[in-house]
Parts: structure tokens; sequence; C-alpha cells
């Protein structure tokens, strides 16, 4: 009997380190299967150090590696591109046509392999048939690649094996994939006219600050010397005046306070701080909610629908959302579950959600129909998606013009009050 340390992952998607005696490896990853966990690392030798000391690599691939050869692993620029959601969606959408036209996973693999054009893709496909081959279920196989393959994916695919539904569990992937991406595509197209306006209305002023308006007031400082500009033109002529000379320090203070934002974002609590304002943000709060809220709906409606348990759907609901208040009240849903609670309850107490989400939840719950609720409520909220973010750009557009209207008119009049005075005078 020989010692093995192992690295798994539980039902849940946490790691788990630990040592097990076993006669070789594979009746090692054996045992490690029985209890209920999904071995990513096992290594010959003593304690758990051992074992993260190590490269993490499929325990089908350790068997018959000798001791004290190096691992030398060679990248090659261009081949770890990675795997786009479109490209992941393709892929998912095929493998599902083929398991329902009557293909084994493994075969199925094997064609989608070779016509593959991504490399990670293409790899990873690879791989997972080789883990597949030594007795390993699909979703062992993919929990080896948790860069391209998410925790909602993986779990989704072990019940769809659990449940023997592989293809039809594979068909709901790929359509949730298709409307989150759909959705995240129309909220990106409804902020590019903004920002496009807002950047040509910033080249249009630096233009006018540096060019124009200082010859205007060389004019004026010959014409009218000794007499005192109109405040508004005297405004101008400083500001003018500090973007020629100050605008590095403008470009760098930028520069600056985006660093800060984005450091401030990655630490937990500045996250939920902006989180927060992004909900509060004018025009923009409403569809980042209702984003949110779609999102949350759908994916705990996907997971739930082919049997992950309630609790654990939730946790990793918890932890593919976008936006950490909504996060943070799945999190206290989740506890409110744990102590016997219905969704419906803490779902109203987070304060998150409209009370026609409530409302539905509910009614799931008494008629034992949630996840179909769920997955109705996301439609409905993507149609009002939408409605909203045709509003938005329906508002946004005179909003801009005006503003980038009243900045524009603002320098002209300043420009013309002392010609018009100087006019006056000559006549």
């Amino acid at each position: 009997m020989k010692n093995f340390t192992y690295v798994a992952l539980d039902s849940n998607g946490k790691e788990r380190t630990g040592m097990i005696r076993a006669d070789s490896e594979t009746a090692a990853v054996t045992q490690i299967k029985q209890r209920g966990l999904f071995p990513t690392t096992v290594t010959e030798g003593r304690g758990a150090k051992v074992a993260k000391k190590q490269k993490r690599i499929p325990a089908n691939k350790a068997i018959g590696k000798k001791k004290n050869v190096a691992n030398i692993e060679i990248k090659i620029p261009g081949l770890g591109a990675r795997v786009k959601p479109k490209q992941l969606m393709v892929i998912t959408r095929q493998l599902s046509t083929l398991i329902n036209a009557g293909l084994p996973l493994l075969r199925s693999l094997q064609v989608l392999e070779k016509q593959e054009k991504n490399f990670a893709l293409k790899k990873a496909l690879s791989e997972s048939g080789e883990v597949i081959q030594t007795g390993s279920t699909f979703a062992e196989a993919l929990s080896q690649h948790p860069k391209i393959f998410s925790k909602l994916f993986i779990n989704m695919v072990k019940a769809g094996e659990i449940g023997g539904v592989l293809d039809v569990v594979l068909a709901r992937l790929a359509e949730f994939m298709e409307k989150a991406e759909k959705i995240k595509t129309k909220v990106k197209g409804a902020m590019v006219y903004p920002i496009v306006v807002l950047v040509m209305a910033f080249g249009i002023l630096t233009f006018l600050m540096i060019k124009i308006v200082p010859k205007f007031r060389e004019v004026f400082t010959d014409m009218v010397a000794g007499k005192t500009l109109p405040v508004i033109t005297q405004l101008v002529f400083n500001t003018s005046e500090f973007i020629i000379h100050r605008f590095h320090v403008m470009i760098i203070s930028l520069v600056t306070i985006v660093v800060i934002i984005k450091i401030i974002g990655k630490t937990s609590k500045g996250q939920l701080v902006m989180d927060i304002l992004k909900l509060r943000l004018p025009l923009f709060g409403t569809l980042v909610r209702k984003t949110a809220v779609a999102r949350f709906t759908r994916t705990l409606g996907t997971l739930m629908t082919p049997g992950v348990p309630v609790l654990q759907a939730l946790t990793i609901v918890s932890e593919t959302a976008d936006n950490a208040v909504i996060s943070k009240a799945v999190l206290t849903i989740h506890d409110s579950i744990k102590e016997g609670e219905n969704m419906a309850p803490p779902l109203e107490a987070t304060g998150v959600f409209q009370p026609i989400v409530v409302s539905m939840v509910e009614v799931g719950e008494e008629t034992g129909e949630l996840p179909e609720m769920l997955v109705r409520i996301a439609d409905g909220y993507d149609e009002e998606v939408d409605a909203a973010v045709a509003g938005l750009t329906a508002t946004i557009e005179p909003i801009m013009i005006v503003v980038l209207a009243l900045i524009v008119g603002t320098i002209v009049i300043a420009l013309f009050i002392p010609l018009i005075s100087i006019i006056g005078s000559l006549s």
C-alpha cells in the first residue's frame, strides 16, 4: 500500500486536500471519487504540502510519470488564446446535436476536436476525451479546465449525466449562453453612442480651446487694450490658457483617477460600493438592475431545471454574478434556505428584487415549478432590458446634443460679445 496526497473539488466546488492509502494511483483516484470528490491532482508521497507544490495535472496524466523528471511547459505565442463565449456556445450546441443523434460522447468529442480551430478549446476537448477513457465522468473531465468551463457549465453537465439527459442540458446551456451574450451585447451597444458623442465633443472642444480661442485672445488684447473683458469671455480665455499649458496634467490626472478606480474595484468593499453606485445611476441604474436580475433568475433557473440542488445552485449563482450587491443578496437567500425557509421571504428582505419577482418566485414554490418560473422571469426581464436599451438611447441622444450645443454656444457667445462691442465702438 502506498500513500497518495490529493487535491479535489467537493460537490459545492470547494477545494479539498488530504492523503489516502492505495495500491496504485488508479485505485487512489477511484477511492477519492467514492467519497464524492472530483480529484484534480493525485501525487504519490506524504503530506498535503507535496500536492500543493506539484503542478496540477489530470490524474490520468500523472499515471506512469517518473519521479525527478522536469515538467516543462512550452508556450507558443498565439496558441494560448482564450475561448470566447460565442465559440463555447457553438461547440456546446454542436455537442448536444451529436449526442442527440445517437453518437457516443467520446466519439462526439473526437469529431468536434478535429474541426475546432481554437487551440485552447481543441486541447480541452482532447484532454477531456482522454480523461473519460480512464473511467471519469464528463463533468470531472471538464472540471480540469476551469478557465474554459465555468462552475455553472460543469454542474449543469454533472446534473445532465446523472439524469441521463446530457443532450437536453447541453442544449439549455447553449441557449443560456446565447441569451446572456445577447443581453451583454445590447447593453454594450447602448453605451457605444454616448461614449462616441463624448469623445467627439472632447475633440471639438479641445480643438476650439487650443487653436481658435487663442487667436481671438490675441485680437482682443490688441483692440481692447486697457478695457475689461466680459466675465464669460475672460472665463473662456482662462480655461483655454489652462488647457494649453496644463494639458499633460489633465491627462495624468485622468489616468490616475482611472487607475485608482480600478484598484478600488478589485477589493471586496470597493466592488460593493461601485456596484451600489451603478444601481443608483440616473438613466443607467435601471438598466443595470434589470440586467442583473435577468442574469440571476436565468442562471438559477437553468441550474435547477436539470436537478442541481437549490443550495448548490445559489452558491454557483453568487460566484458568477457580475454585481456584488446581487451576489451578497444571493448569499443571504442561501443562508435563509439552509435554515429551512422558503426562497420568497428572504428574496423580498434583500430589497434588491422587485415585488413582481418575489411574487412569481412564491407562486413557483407553491406550484412546484420554481425553475420554470425563474426562466419565465428572466425572459420577461430580457424584454424589459430591450425596451430599456431602446429608451436609454432615445433619451441620451437629445441630452448629449443639448449639452454639446450649450458648451459650444457658450464659447461662441463669449467670443462674440467683445467682438460686437468692438464693432459698435468703431461705428
